[in-house]
């Protein structure tokens, strides 16, 4: 499928903060742990708009998890979780990314987005940052809220570009929490 077919498929819908977020996320990490393995799985974080009380997100769970800086793993990962029908998105290069709850139809009832990465990879573990500053600091989240609402009408077939019109909001979010922590 190319972007446009992609992008009809599985359209960009904001929905209200749905609670059942956090139990879907609690599932899908232990069926990650139970998967890969605790040696593997190191940490499992709920990350996303998902992750953050009141805000509403596309009904997709995003999770990131810290896997060993080893020979082989990647592999490994790879092995493992398309084992279990988890869909490998080929064209990540600085990272592992699986996704689940995608089929020919559009999305499932319960749909993830799996990041995985060392920790290392500033760029993955920033997303905590963005997270907690939201969680933390309501009057951002709604901000937030409102630019992805807006750029989800604009955008509401290419999620490329309504990725990308987030991201400067999202890196300025980023540096405040880093500073607001070292600041501490």
């Amino acid at each position: 499928m190319n972007r446009e077919e992609l992008g009809k498929l599985f359209p960009i819908i904001i929905e209200r903060h749905d609670q059942n977020w956090t139990s879907m996320f609690e599932r899908e990490k232990q069926n990650i742990i139970n998967i890969l393995g605790s040696e593997i799985a190191l940490r499992v974080e709920h990350i996303g708009s998902t992750a953050v009380s009141n805000l509403s997100a596309k009904p997709t769970v995003d999770i990131l998890v810290e896997i060993p800086q080893a020979s082989g793993i990647r592999d490994i990962i790879i092995d493992l979780m398309i084992k279990k029908e988890y869909i490998l998105m080929q064209e990540q290069r600085n990272h592992i990314m699986f996704v689940k709850g995608y089929s020919p139809t559009g999305l499932e009832k319960e749909s993830f987005h799996i990041h995985m990465g060392t920790k290392e990879q500033d760029f993955l573990w920033n997303r905590l940052y963005f997270r907690d500053y939201l969680r933390m600091n309501p009057t951002v989240a709604m901000e937030y809220e409102k630019l992805k609402i807006n750029l989800a009408e604009t955008f509401k077939y290419d999620r490329e570009a309504y990725t990308q019109s987030k991201t400067e909001f999202i890196n300025k979010i980023t540096r405040l929490a880093k500073e607001s922590l070292a600041s501490q």
